[in-house]
């Protein structure tokens, strides 16, 4: 769909995207092994803010509002920022089969994971999410590092970089899983698959705000990004700074992997299919693709987890491989695709 991109075109489709969001985080909710009385659960979350004495939580309330909803608002976040994430690698790259995790900072947040779990960090909720971020914040700028060219990031450098690094984390990886307990080794396959299990004790309003700081960045440089899209020497004679929108760009990115990773684990496929399936609906102009993945990969991904915590009576399966079943079938497509 190629019509032209106005503000009002913007908001609308920014609205439709949020209102799909709500009604899929109300929808989620009220899925789940155990059945749940939601309008006695919130007629008592509304009698306790009228009530003058504390009322006690039913089984009900418990259920919904301090595990499910949390889990869920969680899983948003972190579907977010994976899909804003793939957005930008894929423009940037110039690569429609990058993804978040192109640049090796799912290999930096695994071994940083893994060092935590066999130094007894994760007796401790924020050891593990600490050492991941720390691993992806090394891995990125160890990638910028042996990738950049002069005073240039070139994509296909980059991507070597990346590949390179990914490769070095995933042997010393495989070194400590070696040395591992049995204790340590399920932790470890654990995380690698992607949980959202913990969202109970993640401070949500912290990660919105660094998710909502790293959004406003990126979307300030919509139009330059379109730009470049078009081809960096063309941006720069109509006055774009390429290389330090790109850098700006790849560090916002990588941080915004880093900090969905760090907490939920490797997710994979949500960076990769999200923005393919938005760009085929309103095209590539991301002034309004980058509010729609961003929308979308909230409710890609609770919807994925939803099914994780329903498909199999009272087991929580690992989110990321309801994400990679659904994922490897659309990613043979776009290989195809591409080929024609």
């Amino acid at each position: 769909m190629n019509t032209r991109v106005t503000f009002p075109r913007v908001l609308a489709v920014t609205a439709l995207f949020a209102l799909l969001f709500a009604v899929t985080l109300v929808f989620s909710m009220a899925i789940g092994p155990t059945g749940i009385d939601i309008p006695g659960a919130v007629e008592e979350i509304i009698r306790s803010w009228t009530a003058d004495a504390p009322v006690p939580a039913t089984v009900d309330r418990v259920i919904l509002f301090r595990i499910r909803l949390p889990r869920l608002l969680f899983a948003g976040i972190t579907g977010a920022s994976l899909a804003t994430a793939g957005v930008l690698y894929q423009a940037l790259l110039r690569n429609p089969l990058a993804d978040p995790f192109i640049l090796g900072i799912s290999g930096g947040a695994a071994l940083g994971a893994v060092v935590a779990i066999i130094a007894g960090l994760g007796a401790f909720f924020w050891g593990v999410p600490a050492l991941s971020f720390l691993g992806a914040a090394c891995a990125m700028t160890l990638v910028f590092f042996i990738g950049r060219t002069g005073t240039s990031l070139r994509p296909a450098t980059l991507l070597l970089a990346g590949v390179i690094v990914n490769a070095f984390f995933s042997a010393l990886i495989m070194f400590f899983l070696s040395l591992s307990t049995s204790g340590e080794l399920l932790d470890i396959t654990h995380w690698l698959m992607g949980n959202l299990g913990s969202a109970d004790r993640v401070n949500l309003s912290l990660l919105f705000a660094l998710l909502a700081a790293g959004f406003c960045i990126v979307y300030a440089h919509a139009r330059p990004l379109n730009l470049i899209v078009l081809g960096e020497e063309t941006a720069g004679h109509l006055g774009v700074n390429v290389e330090a929108v790109k850098l700006t760009l790849f560090i916002t990115g990588s941080l915004l992997t880093a900090l969905a990773v760090a907490f939920s684990g490797i997710i994979g496929f949500v960076g990769l299919i999200v923005p393919h399936m938005v760009r085929m609906i309103f095209g590539s102009d991301h002034r309004i693709l980058l509010p729609a993945a961003f929308f979308f990969g909230g409710i890609f991904l609770m919807a994925a987890d939803t099914l994780a915590r329903s498909v199999i009576p009272y087991a929580d399966l690992p989110v990321g491989v309801v994400t990679a079943l659904s994922g490897a079938p659309f990613f043979v497509y776009l290989l195809k695709r591409r080929d024609r």
